[in-house]
């Protein structure tokens, strides 16, 4: 999957959401030590430096290359190229070794994961006790007038056959997502916190979001424009005109917890 997001790393930077700075503060307040922190798919970087606001030290680490050239300096974030073929006993010992990790944070990704051999790495790295791994996740269609639903909802229906079925846990909420962890009230298995994240959008940027999806550079490389001139337009006149800015919440999803003792 890394070389999609490699493809699609200048837009992602440009389009996605930002995650507001309570849900570091609440994470935070959750941890009993603030040395180390780990994002993991840490893509632009936009998560770890918010996380860095609250410990010494973040690691951010991505399978994705061409995601990392575009991650955002900030003098507390280290970034880590961590191909897929580097072994768990390697990505222990480059994040800190076991049981040093305070903070384990993946920002719109888990579900790209081979979830047993993460989840296996996060209990080694984590502190104990004291050390919280959370999770979150965003929809990709949101309510934002009856016209543009309409438009969108039909043009989603062009991207479902390029669709990766591991995107299936993003449409549910992340609540049939296995997360063997202890609660710590933000959110457990089969029981998500849900959270809003309002951002002025334009059209162009949104249209910038929808162009960022992994199964539109899917439909790509397989030849097949998902948003041609005419596509476009189309959901340009239901939006309300180019120049019309509109505010969106995007409705957000987080898992958090720590080692079953």
């Amino acid at each position: 999957m890394a070389g999609l997001f490699d493809k699609q790393a200048a837009i992602y930077l440009d389009s996605r959401p930002t995650y507001p700075k309570e849900w570091y503060s609440m994470l935070a307040e959750r941890t009993s030590n603030h040395s180390l922190a780990w994002d993991v798919g840490t893509g632009n970087g936009q998560a770890a430096i918010g996380v860095a606001e609250h410990y010494e030290q973040v690691i951010g680490t991505d399978v994705s290359e061409g995601q990392l050239k575009y991650a955002m300096p900030h003098p507390k974030v280290s970034y880590v190229h961590t191909p897929l073929s580097m072994s768990d006993d390697e990505l222990v010992t480059l994040i800190g070794g076991e049981g040093t990790v305070d903070l384990i944070t993946v920002a719109a990704a888990v579900h790209w994961f081979d979830l047993p051999r993460f989840y296996s790495v996060v209990t080694r790295l984590l502190r104990k006790p004291g050390g919280v791994i959370a999770l979150w996740g965003y929809k990709g269609i949101n309510k934002i007038s009856p016209a543009f639903d309409a438009a969108t909802q039909h043009w989603f229906q062009t991207v479902l056959p390029y669709r990766n079925s591991k995107a299936d846990s993003v449409d549910d909420a992340y609540k049939t997502l296995p997360f063997p962890f202890e609660s710590v009230g933000l959110g457990s298995e089969g029981n998500p916190l849900f959270l809003d994240i309002p951002k002025e959008v334009s059209f162009e940027g949104y249209l910038g979001f929808l162009k960022s999806w992994s199964a539109v550079a899917t439909a790509k490389e397989q030849g097949v424009d998902l948003l041609p001139a005419g596509v476009v337009k189309e959901l340009e006149t239901a939006w309300g005109g180019a120049n019309l800015v509109r505010t969106i919440v995007y409705k957000a999803f987080m898992l958090s917890g720590k080692v079953k003792l």
